[in-house]
């Protein structure tokens, strides 16, 4: 059984930084494509940021552009989203979202987290 689990979210003033990390275990045999994703209360689930199996690709949403960094450990099977310059706006869930494969004859299947929440506030 393939999981992802986040951590590192919680709450931090205007301005301050949070790093979010997301691990994969289980049956991990391959670890395409990782993205973050959030939604705040009432809202739908919005891209935030994605980065490709190698790490040479990055993509954002553009308001985060310049304040979030995505990367990757895969030798730790670990994706992190480092969040500078946090504005309340940033306030939602975050989940993790991975392309993984479990087996080698197995399909590529979406994987999601469990969130973990950040809030931005004074």
């Amino acid at each position: 059984q393939v999981q992802l689990v986040e951590s590192g979210g919680g709450l931090v003033q205007p301005g301050g930084s949070l790093r979010l990390s997301c691990a994969a275990s289980g049956r991990t045999f391959s670890i395409y494509d990782i993205a973050w994703y959030r939604q705040g209360a009432g809202k739908e689930r919005d891209f935030v940021a994605r980065i490709n199996w190698s790490g040479g690709s990055e993509y954002y949403l553009d308001s985060v552009k310049g304040r979030f960094t995505i990367s990757r450990d895969n030798a730790k099977n670990t994706a992190y989203l480092q969040m500078n310059s946090l504005k309340p706006e940033d306030t939602a869930v975050y989940y993790c979202n991975a392309q993984m494969k479990d087996s080698v004859n197995a399909p590529i299947k979406d994987y999601w987290g469990q969130g973990t929440q950040v809030t931005v506030s004074s």
